[in-house]
């Protein structure tokens, strides 16, 4: 029942939106139907911890530790983030830049988009998996290109086609496992239901599984934004409303790692060998490495973040890829701690972007004048995302790298030189932004910034103190995908 209500109430809120989104009170139907999404999330959560995992509806569902864990931190980030978007989308539309009507498409596209991630992240179906992030694709594109000007239209195409492109990639991944499962369990849907796969997956033949994860990896890896396939995500986070960026940083990418993680544990099983965490370090230090350096030539600050997103999106699939307790662990803190670290980041700038008419990072300037808890805000979020202690990206960093520096020293140059650079390059424009000299006023709105704090407590709770019922909670985690 609890797995009904938070994939119906995201459902029916964006066909309700889709009637009532011109109406006055939309921007608070959009945030009482993701609070709704939350707490059936909550009860969600609260089952699997005191009943433990189990499927429903002909098994076509299924919640255990792992995507529980990512269906609450989706509900939370989608419910602050419809919190962020109720002054800032009332703002665009009093600037001029939307209508009623792309207003209500907002609303009723941000339900839309998520119901399509929860549904990726409870089907036991990797074909209806499929279907979900097609989905999430479709709904997203809509809102990159809210503002139908030329760039977020062209970054809307791009966006379209070359995730489009890479779930084709995916999908042929998908009917390669089928393919494969097919001799085991038979013709039908249940040969490509998730529980049945792991259930024999070292009966499944190896080449068709190590073939299919190529396939998987690089489909599911063009949402993630892992280079080189990672054209579409800094022009679809700079042209899209910033609320969008939050969601596509903090939730988006994260639902397509799930996808590859639990592609990763069917191949472990099949080959018995460390070929698909060996293909996952590879793209995901290559992503590392790429993005730091492309940090240093941005000019705009959503883009800005937009490469520091995929930074940290490699740095998550190299955790994955090294695999273990230790790796595992820290690679879903590190899932945790950036998706509020960067949504309250996103949060920040937006309203700094509204202050300065421009997302132009020279033209924000004296932040912590004119505007205090945006520049705090901002400050803060910027140094956690960083890793710097004791916000807990430091924690989730510290023990990835540890455990590089243990198994796979060759990474640690890589490693160490990428993320020196992405400091250097980030901190250098933050100070600027925050602190430097600026003549400009103050916002004549009052920031919805309450989410950007509540996040970062969260980000700072998780550096110096796990509660011990979410420490268990990844430690089950890590143990069915470790």
């Amino acid at each position: 029942m609890e797995i009904f209500w938070v994939l119906c109430i995201p459902l029916f809120g964006g066909l309700m939106l889709a009637v009532f989104g011109m109406r006055r009170y939309a921007p608070e139907l959009n945030s009482a139907m993701s609070f709704c999404t939350f707490a059936a999330a909550a009860a969600l959560t609260a089952r699997v911890i005191s009943s433990g995992s189990f499927s429903a509806w002909d098994e076509q569902f299924f919640v255990d530790a792992f995507n529980v864990f990512l269906v609450s931190l989706t509900a939370f980030v989608g419910f602050t983030t419809s919190l962020f978007s109720r002054p800032y989308m009332r703002i665009e539309h009093d600037h001029g830049k939307l209508s009623a009507n792309r207003l209500r498409l907002y609303y009723s596209m941000y339900q839309l988009f998520s119901f399509t991630m929860l549904l990726a992240l409870l089907t036991n179906n990797m074909g209806i998996l499929w279907v979900a992030m097609e989905a999430a694709t479709l709904t997203t594109v809509l809102l990159v290109s809210l503002y139908r000007t030329p760039a977020s239209i062209e970054a809307a195409w791009k966006y379209f086609i070359l995730c489009g492109v890479g779930l084709a990639q995916a999908l042929f991944g998908t009917i390669l496992l089928y393919f494969a499962a097919e001799k085991i369990l038979g013709a039908g849907g249940n040969a490509l239901l998730w529980t049945h796969l792991n259930a024999v997956k070292t009966q499944l033949e190896p080449t068709v599984l190590s073939l299919s994860f190529v396939f998987l990896l690089v489909g599911y890896g063009t949402k993630v934004g892992l280079a080189p396939l990672h054209n579409w995500l800094p022009d679809a986070h700079a042209e899209g409303p910033t609320p969008v960026s939050a969601v596509l940083s903090g939730l988006l990418l994260n639902v397509a790692l799930y996808a590859v993680v639990r592609s990763k544990v069917l191949v472990d099983g099949a080959l018995g060998t460390h070929f698909a965490g060996n293909f996952m370090m590879g793209f995901g230090l290559f992503s590392v490495v790429m993005a730091a350096f492309f940090l240093s030539r941005q000019k705009d600050v959503k883009r800005m973040f937009a490469y520091s997103s995929i930074e940290h999106m490699g740095l998550m699939t190299f955790a994955f890829g090294m695999g273990g307790p230790v790796a595992t662990f820290a690679g879903l803190l590190h899932m945790t701690v950036h998706s509020l670290t960067k949504s309250a980041i996103f949060f920040a700038v937006g309203h700094a972007a509204q202050k300065s008419g421009t997302q132009l990072m020279d033209g924000i300037r004296g932040l912590i004048k004119t505007n205090p808890t945006i520049g705090w805000g901002m400050a803060l979020g910027t140094l956690a995302i960083l890793g710097m202690p004791p916000f807990g990206v430091f924690t989730s960093e510290f023990m990835i790298l540890t455990t590089a520096m243990h198994s796979y020293p060759w990474a640690m140059p890589f490693l160490l030189i990428a993320l020196g650079v992405a400091f250097a390059s980030i901190f250098g424009r933050m100070q600027l932004m925050v602190f430097g000299e600026t003549g400009g006023q103050r916002l004549p709105h009052p920031p919805a910034l309450i989410p950007v704090f509540v996040h970062l407590a969260l980000v700072l709770l998780l550096g110096l103190y796990i509660p011990p019922y979410l420490a268990e909670w990844y430690r089950q985690a890590t143990a069915l995908i470790g």
